[in-house]
């Protein structure tokens, strides 16, 4: 508990404001300047309770480090460096072997393997206190083995960082191929981390914008399957979609879930004109929600549905608005120089995740709701599209190199801009939207 508590204030304090953290007790987190010093932590091969677990335990082990390391706020002791042995599941820890190595977390695990059906066994203790932090027992088919593990990883992440979980979630995207002139694209989903990749539709023609819903089970996009622009719903698991309604000499995109799924949100343009518009999915629906010369579009609710956050150049430039979600009067939130898109609300709800080009850079951002405390994470020649992981902790984006070999990669980084990273795909990708926690 003592662990989880210190650091979860170390990562309260890095989410906003530079900070300096120090503690005589067992555990010793160093922020500097935004800077954390990583949580040393051990994962001792998880033991296969029958020959036939063995490649599973050994798969297992690797990605709950994987997950735990790639936060960027934890430091896996190698094993190589363990002085301790962990023979059993059950055997009592000797945590004088474990603390001479500084590990200050424990994580120990079993997996049994019987009639094509995992069942794993894991623990995490506090080193320097001797507590038990979490406890559990998952299962599932052979083939969930990866799922199981970003569980575990879950879980412990959520009781050392006080934290949501986020591992155990899957991302959309536009995944590219072909000369950066004429790229071919399609829909792909994958897990968080990259594994696991398919294919929703071909390349035979363009899309974008692919979003999640609030279930994870339906995706949006933007097609051209038609000739221009239309929105299309897809069915994951199924991978048969349909065409949302549509108002004839209209073009439709941008669209996006409201939070209880039973909404889309969306950009309509008609005689050069764009503005705001919702739709009740089952009925089909619409109601026009901006009225305005001035081209609005990027909208996104806010998770408790009651407010719309959109861009418009209705002041000259993009800019971010908020608006009741009924429509109505808007209210500009950005404030600084260059140009502001791509909104997106927090899952938390605290903050607005953002692009912003300034002369020469694009950078990914977040404000507060209201436009304060503005935080640039991010600059290069490209940046945009956020969006955010399920716990509103990681952002995810499009990061493109100048050039002609130039290309999209997806990378993610923490609010507090640490950890950046690329995300593995096999080619180029564009355009990512992270799923909700899978059930």
């Amino acid at each position: 508990m003592f662990l989880r508590l210190l650091l979860a204030a170390a990562l309260s304090a890095l989410s906003f404001a530079p900070a300096a953290l120090a503690q005589s007790s067992p555990l010793r987190i160093e922020i500097t300047e935004g800077v954390i010093e990583p949580l040393p932590y051990a994962v001792p091969l998880f033991i296969a309770e029958t020959p036939e677990a063995a490649q599973a335990a050994a798969d297992i082990t690797a990605v709950v480090t994987s997950d735990l390391t790639g936060t960027g706020l934890m430091r896996d002791i190698p094993a190589s460096a363990h002085i301790g042995r962990v023979t059993s599941f059950d055997a009592p820890i000797v945590y004088a072997d474990w603390k001479a190595i500084n590990a200050q977390a424990l994580i120990v695990g079993s997996v049994g393997l019987s009639g094509g059906r995992l069942t794993v066994k894991f623990r995490m203790f506090d080193v320097f206190s001797g507590a038990e932090m979490v406890g559990q027992q998952l299962g599932g088919g052979e083939a969930s083995w990866r799922r199981i593990a970003h569980k575990a990883a879950d879980a412990a992440y959520a009781a050392i960082t006080g934290e949501g979980a986020y591992f155990d979630s899957r991302v959309v995207f536009v995944a590219e191929s072909g000369d950066k002139g004429a790229r071919q694209k399609r829909l792909a989903v994958m897990d968080y981390d990259g594994a696991n990749l398919q294919y929703l539709t071909d390349s035979s023609t363009i899309v974008l914008s692919p979003r999640f819903s609030p279930s994870g089970d339906r995706v949006l996009y933007t097609t051209f399957e038609t000739g221009f622009p239309r929105i299309k719903l897809i069915d994951v698991a199924a991978v048969t979609g349909r065409f949302l309604a549509e108002q004839p000499g209209t073009m439709t995109f941008s669209p996006r879930f409201s939070p209880d799924g039973a909404r889309v949100v969306y950009s309509l343009e008609q005689d050069g004109n764009t503005d705001i518009w919702v739709m009740d999915i089952a009925s089909g629906a619409a109601t026009r929600l901006t009225n305005s010369p001035s081209i609005e579009t990027s909208p996104s609710f806010s998770p408790d549905g009651s407010k719309i956050v959109f861009e418009s150049d209705r002041s000259g430039t993009q800019q971010l608005y908020i608006m009741s979600a009924t429509g109505g009067a808007a209210d500009r939130i950005s404030f600084g120089d260059g140009r502001y898109s791509t909104p997106v609300w927090s899952p938390r709800g605290d903050l607005i995740a953002f692009t912003k080009q300034s002369p020469g850079r694009f950078h990914i951002g977040v404000m507060r709701t209201d436009g304060s405390e503005e935080r640039l994470l991010t600059a290069s020649f490209l940046d945009e599209g956020p969006t955010w992981a399920p716990n509103g902790r990681v952002i995810m984006f499009t990061r493109e190199t100048s050039g002609a070999a130039g290309e999209a990669r997806l990378y993610s980084v923490d609010i507090s801009g640490r950890n950046l990273k690329q995300i593995p795909t096999p080619g180029p990708a564009s355009d990512p939207a992270w799923s909700p926690l899978q059930p």
